[in-house]
Formats: structure tokens, sequence, C-alpha cells
């Protein structure tokens, strides 16, 4: 299975390096929130591809008809991305103490299940995930017919490639944390509008990339 295995290590290389808004949205909420916020942000993020793998590979026609209307899907994935960074850039206030340090927050359990759930959403909106997981399920899917066994030989490229990115993320949250020791308010005031308008640029160039070009991918 070493073949399953350095397949599954390319698709993780290339998921975890693709360039998208839950890169920036993990890095800030981890540095904005803690590494805790950021571990249940990507466990959120995690979820949603597991999700959308298996309906890729359990229920093809729901995957297939998701696609079929992935012009509503990108435009409201890119509706959540502005909302989000214009939230971000204009609103969100850092929290310092009396001694203007950063101040610790204190997270209530419905905070938690808020952070997994725009991880969740905020990856499973995109569109550019959806068409990932198909293709490649597509791909696997025919690959494996002439192994022996076709069930692990997909479980193991699937795997191994679900483990990477999820590593990679908390490695992320990891390089956040050492990061958020030596912000001050001022600088997280400034990577809170970075990160705005990151989102903001994101949501924008994918409604507009979908509107564009949409009925040319149907």
């Amino acid at each position: 299975m070493i073949a399953a295995i350095i397949k599954g290590l390319g698709l993780g290389v290339l998921l975890a390096i693709s360039v998208g808004p839950v890169i920036f949205a993990i890095l800030k909420q981890s540095i904005n929130n803690g590494h805790k916020a950021g571990y249940i942000f990507v466990a959120g993020v995690s979820s949603s591809d597991i999700a959308l793998l298996l309906i890729c590979n359990l229920f093809t026609s729901l995957f297939q008809s998701a696609l079929a209307h992935q012009t509503l899907i990108a435009v409201s994935g890119s509706i959540f991305l502005i909302a989000v960074g214009i939230y971000t850039f204009f609103f969100k206030k850092v929290a310092v103490d009396d001694d203007n340090n950063l101040k610790e927050k204190v997270f209530r359990k419905r905070d938690w299940v808020a952070i997994y759930l725009s991880g969740f959403f905020m990856n499973m909106l995109n569109p550019g995930v959806f068409i990932f997981w198909f293709v490649w399920s597509a791909a696997i899917l025919a690959d494996s017919v002439t192994y022996a066994n076709p069930i692990q030989y997909r479980a193991v490229v699937f795997g191994t490639c679900l483990v990477f990115v999820l590593l990679t993320d908390i490695l992320k949250v990891m390089l956040a944390g050492r990061l958020r020791p030596k912000m001050t308010p001022r600088n997280l005031h400034h990577i809170n509008q970075l990160s705005g308008l990151i989102l903001i640029g994101f949501g924008i160039a994918l409604c507009w990339g979908v509107l564009q070009f949409g009925d040319h991918l149907k």
C-alpha cells in the first residue's frame, strides 16, 4: 500500500498548500482567540472535508445534484465570506485589560460551537473544495479497480490525505500560538483588518468568478 500512501500524501499537499480563506481564518482564529479556538475551528474544517468525501464516495447522485447548484453554493459562500470579512474589518474589537494588554477571553459552550460551525461552513461552502473532492474521488475510484482490494486502497489514500491536511492545520495553529504572546493590541487590530480585507477579497473573487465562468463549467 506504499503507492496508496504516496498518492494520499500528494493529495494532502495539494489541499494543504492551496491558497484559500480557510488558511487565513485558521491563523486569525488562533491569534485572536487562542490555540483551543484554533483547534476547534480546524476540527470544523476537517469535519466538512470528511463529510464531502463521504458524500462523494457513498452518495454520488447527491453530490452531483449539489454540483448542479454550484452557482448558488458559490454565491452563498461568497456572501458568508464577505459578511465575516466586514465584521472582522469594521466591528471586531480587541479585548484589553486595564494595563492595555491583551485580555484572555472566557468562552461559553455556544461560543465553541459557533467557532466549530464557522470552520465547517467556511470550508463546506467553498466550491473549490467541492470540485477537489469530486474530481479526485472519481480519479481514485477509477484507479482503485486495478488493485486487489480497491476499498482498502481508497481508504488508505483518502485517510492519508485527511490526516496530512489535519496535521498541517494543527501546525498552523501552533505557529499562530507562538506569535500570539508577542502581539500587542495595535498589531492584533491591524491583523484583524488585514484578515477582513482578505476574506472580503476572496468572497468577491469567488462570486465574480462563478458568475463569469459558471456557465462554462456546466
